[in-house]
């Protein structure tokens, strides 16, 4: 079959541009936080508890747009747009404003228009790629996140010293500058409108599933108790990576000599990690136990903590955040397509509760770290919480598989 012409846009553009965009509404959006927590805190300009809050309100607005996307019914490429623009907006009015709650609203409304750009991306480049019979680039447009991650957390370095106002204002224009070089390519018409996506699918897609993949048979029907289990064990990896993810650079510069050149630099290790982790996980055989990978995933990022916390020099935190970084996208999609093989086609509500509870354990994470760092001035507590976390959420699916007696 011909490929369907897209005037203008080539596979690569598309991947491509939608990489950037996720760069941009992830990257920036979302994570930019991280590298620019520990300015904040060296200005004054919060304490750790309320950087704690700041985190959690960003990730309560991402579950909240998740949740809501499937209520849209608009143009991918228009919500992409205003996603864009509305990113560069929040991200210069924490460097404009100086009031934790504006702080806590822009923080909660990022979150928001992350998830909705993130599921109108998917929206717009799958079914561009899938137009032109490429859906091989489909990884690529993955691997936005972790290049936005790098780019920030790079950036952070070279912030080190000054207010954190200069930072927000800077990401701004990096987002501003990004947003411009792909804003035509998001003004292509559409080879066929159609509604948003679930939140759901996107995930799925953005795991690297091939599409014909998507809705496999189910082999049997799982019991409540079961479905009820595997919600629960996946909130664990939730909460366990979100702690290392939101405080590692005030954490390794808490550890490491006064004036060491790395701290910064760990971020961006754990964003370039992902980068390979999620176009490996999307070729992993689609037959292996779902929930024994997901126990995997779990183990190697507990191990990645751990390493960290025993060992915590320059390496011990590199390997750390490279371990942690890995699975990340892998245990998403290892979730997701548990959730397609116990309930096949009428999966949606299964993955509706999967996410919430990833979401969930995201949420707390921050919330109880932030407070227990406070209390016994170090983040060792914490980082064996977010480590028992792990471990137990690695248990339940070891559990879960063997009383399955699946191979």
């Amino acid at each position: 079959m011909k490929p369907i012409e897209i005037p203008g846009l080539s596979a690569r553009t598309v991947a491509l541009a939608c990489a950037i965009g996720l760069a941009v509404a992830l990257g920036v959006g979302r994570f930019a936080f991280t590298p620019l927590l520990p300015l904040m805190l060296a200005d004054g300009s919060v304490g750790l508890r309320a950087g704690g809050w700041l985190a959690s309100a960003n990730y309560a607005g991402y579950f909240i747009g998740a949740m809501s996307c499937a209520r849209f019914s608009i143009e991918p490429a228009r919500m992409v747009r205003f996603g864009l623009v509305a990113t560069v907006l929040l991200t210069a009015l924490m460097g404009v404003g100086h009031a934790l709650p504006l702080w806590l609203a822009a923080r909660f409304v990022a979150g928001v228009v992350s998830a909705w750009t993130f599921v109108f991306v998917s929206q717009w480049g799958l079914r561009r790629l899938a137009a032109l019979h490429a859906p091989a680039w489909g990884g690529v447009i993955y691997t936005g996140p972790g290049v936005g991650i790098v780019l920030t957390g790079l950036a952070g370095r070279v912030l080190a010293g000054h207010r954190a106002e200069i930072g927000w204002l800077g990401f701004a224009l990096l987002a501003a500058g990004l947003s411009a070089a792909i804003w035509r390519s998001f003004g292509a018409g559409e080879p066929g409108r159609a509604s948003a996506m679930p939140v759901q699918t996107a995930e799925r897609r953005a795991a690297g599933q091939p599409e014909s993949e998507l809705e496999p048979e189910p082999e049997s029907t799982a019991g409540a108790a079961k479905v009820a289990a595997l919600v629960v064990c996946y909130a664990m990896p939730g909460f366990g990576y979100i702690i290392t993810a939101t405080f590692l650079p005030v954490i390794a510069r808490a550890a490491l000599p006064a004036g060491s050149p790395w701290p910064d630099l760990f971020w961006p290790m754990f964003g370039a990690a992902l980068m390979p982790g999620v176009l490996v996980a999307a070729r992993l055989p689609a037959h292996w136990d779902n929930r024994m990978l997901l126990a995997g995933g779990c183990a190697m990022q507990a191990i990645g903590i751990v390493t960290g916390i025993v060992w915590p020099t320059a390496a011990g935190f590199a390997i750390g955040s490279v371990l942690i970084g890995l699975p990340f996208t892998a245990i998403t999609l290892f979730a997701l397509r548990e959730a397609r093989r116990l309930h096949g086609e009428r999966a949606a509500g299964l993955m509706g509760y999967l996410t919430a509870s990833y979401g969930v354990g995201q949420i707390a994470g921050p919330l109880v770290a932030a407070p227990l760092a406070a209390h016994t001035g170090s983040f060792t507590p914490a980082l064996w919480l977010a480590v028992a976390a792990l471990i137990a959420g690695a248990a339940g699916f070891v559990v879960l598989a063997r009383q399955a007696g699946r191979r």
